[in-house]
């Protein structure tokens, strides 16, 4: 995990060397974070289409088999492998995201290390100094040594300072300033449309399923989309309000690229097929 979270640091300040501000360095990361990431999107896509066309084939399986739990698995992968297609790639897409959403928690944790690289011993010495001054104990260290310390050090100077927010705040501990929540809304609205969005695309795969006069369940694939679709907004709404609104801006701009990424994809697949 740390070797990820430094390959996305590195990244990240190239980005922020080139604007100069943290909020736009965050935007420009999560735009390239999702072109990497799309050959995994346009497959998931891809395989909830395919999905539904075999729930028919599956269904006529399980029917046949279902007192010969051996030949009906037989039969099951035997589907799968003739289709050329694997009933774990939502599992694997919805690991590829929690992998991410930790490296990026990481790096917005703790960016003097990951970002900046500032040598450890920097780091220590104005924590502690940081500790005796506040006689406190700080969840972000290094958020604070940027709050307390960046303009008295370059080496611990990030701009943070975002269209008149500062992402260095963090919401539970700034409840009095209506400002954190800015953020975090924006992300709960995008992210209902976009379970909107994906909820839409998997009604209208059921309905094109039962033209075929079969009745249509979700398949493993399609389950552990359905699953994931709500536990990541869920637990990235309750890590964003204890977390630095930097965190919360790579998921907001992550949640609008998604909007449009679905909306162009699935316009995109519905041409492949005519």
């Amino acid at each position: 995990m740390e070797f990820l979270v430094n390959i996305l640091g590195y990244i990240l300040n190239f980005f922020y060397e080139l604007v100069h501000n943290y909020g736009f360095a965050i935007i420009l990361f999560s735009v390239l974070i999702k072109l990497i990431l799309l050959p995994i999107s346009i497959k998931q896509q891809k395989t909830m289409k395919k999905s539904a066309k075999l729930n028919a084939e599956l269904k006529k399986i399980q029917s046949k088999y279902m007192n010969n739990p051996e030949k009906l698995n037989a039969e099951m992968i035997s589907l799968y492998k003739r289709e050329k297609m694997s009933p774990f790639t939502g599992c694997l897409s919805g690991i590829v995201q929690i992998v991410i959403i930790l490296a990026v928690f990481f790096l917005v944790k703790s960016p003097l290390t990951y970002m900046k690289k500032v040598d450890v011993s920097v780091i220590n010495e104005y924590k502690d100094n940081i500790q005796q001054e506040s006689k406190e104990n700080m969840m972000y260290p290094e958020i604070s040594i940027i709050k307390d310390k960046g303009n008295e050090d370059e080496r611990v100077y990030i701009n943070m300072e975002f269209l008149g927010l500062d992402l260095s705040d963090i919401p539970n501990q700034n409840l009095g300033d209506w400002r954190v929540y800015v953020i975090p809304v924006l992300y709960v609205m995008t992210s209902f449309i976009t379970m909107k969005l994906t909820t839409s695309m998997q009604t209208n795969i059921g309905k094109d399923a039962e033209e075929t006069n079969e009745q249509t369940e979700m398949d493993a694939a399609l389950q552990a989309n359905k699953s994931m679709m709500y536990l990541m907004p869920i637990m990235s709404v309750s890590i964003s309000i204890i977390a630095p609104l930097g965190l919360a801006l790579y998921w907001l701009v992550g949640n609008v690229l998604a909007i449009v990424e679905r909306l162009i994809l699935n316009r995109f697949l519905k041409e492949e097929e005519n």
